[in-house]
């Protein structure tokens, strides 16, 4: 009996850590706030990441400039 072949823990095929560089620090983006994070930051995607922005509220479209980046979401601010 073969055993079963599995995928690498580290694949890249996950929703949302395929490509980190989806963002950049910098630029801006026009997005949907959908959900409020539990310390009241907006929640909107781009691409699958999570992007958290302060003082946006659910249902609010914003452009945003993104601050920070990591493997799971990123950081943004609202721009005028």
């Amino acid at each position: 009996m073969c055993p079963k072949k599995r995928t690498p823990r580290n694949a890249k095929n996950k929703r949302g850590r395929d490509d980190v560089n989806q963002v950049e620090v910098g630029k801006e983006y026009k997005v949907n706030i959908t959900e409020m994070s539990p310390n009241g930051e907006g929640v909107a995607r781009i691409r699958g990441l999570i992007i958290l922005v302060p003082n946006a509220k659910v249902g609010e479209q914003v452009q945003v400039r993104i601050i920070k980046v990591d493997s799971m979401s990123a950081e943004a601010e609202l721009t005028a």
